[in-house]
């Protein structure tokens, strides 16, 4: 018998399917992904296997001639691994298999799938989940292929699209604002007030933006200092940040309190200083940090957490425009590759059919012609020939349409080769 085609496969959940609760419990965390990897890729069952784990999705991507058998696997596996009853996890996970496990991954690597649509940082994390795999040898000529066209498709529809163009978040929005005040942001200086989750996020997208200078300040001054050296920023001590106000062309306040941490007093001062060049003040906090009355002042520009809701709201009508011809692009791709897994399927048929006919035809041939005695040549070669043509003849319409099949076949149709191997008799040993 030949070996049973192997099929594409994933199983997983994502953060529309599981709560954080959920997510967090099977996430493959410090260091133990390469050992688990190793576990889960066998020669029989998972063949080929990668595993992507983020704050949002843990996805088991395989290549198997055994779906049941896989499905088991990998529900086991996950349990075993994370030390966690498959009951508490067994109703958010979902399957994916052929046509529609190339559909999820290419959506997946082109942020069709993410939680905010668009955002970059999970491209990088199939990547890095592809390298993981590539450097232990867990991939196949299979997955191997799959994950350079999901990486082609990605980033076709970063080139062809503007679905990332368009910022969706809070912090990402305040850079935006920021890139649009200034020509380009390499020769500003940005100052970070407020060193939690949204003052993190606000200096990731600067340096992501190519900001000059990062000024730091936090209340709590070791936080800013953690800040600061992970981004290659300058710390400044909370209570001097209005001395480096002259300093900085771009202001950005995410923290807590009641009162307001600058006012126009100590604006005007810092203008004065820097011969009026504008300054850009983005208020993150709620209560606000800084005073409105900033806005009434030549050369300053305050924008508060209402202004960038409303450019967010704008950005998610584009980004969900962009969207769908980014799906377009998706649906085009996924037959494409298709074509190629089909023909890498049939392929093997085509030869084993062809190489059948040969050999019944070659080993009839000669049985005849030892019966008839002083056959001359001209004689046996035309019998050569006219055996060729009846098994070319005969073959003909199959050949023809398993090669259509290989190039993706008509819509809708399916065929299952282990089928028409048996009907064919291509895995029988003997032809007697």
């Amino acid at each position: 018998m030949a070996n049973p085609r192997p099929q594409l496969f994933v199983l997983g959940l994502n953060h529309r399917s599981a709560p954080v609760e959920v997510r967090e419990r099977l996430a493959f965390t410090n260091g133990t992904l390469e050992s688990a990897l190793r576990r889960l890729v066998d020669t029989e069952i998972v063949r080929e296997g990668t595993i992507i784990s983020t704050c949002n999705r843990v996805e088991i991507v395989t290549c198997t001639p055994d779906l049941a058998g896989a499905d088991e696997k990998v529900r086991t596996f996950l349990a075993d691994e994370q030390r966690i009853a498959r009951p508490l996890f067994e109703d958010h996970l979902y399957t994916l298999v052929g046509k529609d496990a190339v559909r999820h991954l290419f959506r997946v690597a082109a942020s069709l799938d993410s939680l905010v649509v668009g955002e970059p940082q999970i491209l990088g994390q199939v990547k890095d989940a592809y390298t993981v795999a590539s450097t232990l040898g867990t991939l196949g000529e299979v997955l191997h292929r799959f994950f350079h066209k999901t990486f082609a498709v990605a980033k076709r529809v970063r080139s062809e699209t503007q679905i990332a163009a368009r910022a969706v978040s809070v912090s990402s929005a305040a850079v935006e604002l920021a890139r649009r005040i200034f020509d380009r942001l390499s020769d500003k200086t940005a100052m970070v007030i407020g060193a939690g989750e949204m003052g993190e996020l606000a200096v990731r997208h600067l340096q992501h933006h190519g900001i000059g200078n990062i000024l730091v300040t936090n209340r709590t001054y070791s936080r800013a200092v953690e800040l600061a050296r992970e981004f290659n920023g300058t710390v400044v001590p909370f209570d001097q940040l209005h001395k480096q106000l002259r300093l900085t062309d771009i202001v950005i306040g995410s923290a807590g309190g009641n009162d307001y941490l600058l006012g126009p007093e100590m604006v005007e001062e810092a203008l004065r200083e820097r011969r009026r060049r504008p300054m850009f003040f983005i208020d993150l906090g709620v209560p606000r940090n800084f005073d409105p009355r900033l806005n009434d002042i030549e050369n300053v520009f305050l924008y508060d957490i209402d202004d960038l809701q409303q450019v967010i709201e704008e950005n998610k009508d584009e980004r969900e425009r962009e969207a769908k011809k980014a799906e377009a692009i998706v649906a085009e791709e996924v037959e494409t590759f298709w074509q190629w897994l089909s023909g890498l399927e049939v392929t093997p048929t085509i030869v084993a059919l062809r190489e059948r006919a040969e050999a019944i035809r070659q080993r009839e041939l000669a049985k005849t012609l030892s019966s008839i005695k002083e056959l001359p040549p001209q004689a046996q070669k035309a019998m050569e020939s006219l055996s060729a043509a009846i098994i070319n003849k005969l073959l003909h319409p199959q050949i023809a349409y398993l090669k259509n099949v290989g190039r993706g076949g008509e819509p809708g149709e399916a065929v299952d080769l282990a089928t028409l191997r048996r009907i064919f008799g291509l895995d029988e040993k003997n032809d007697e």
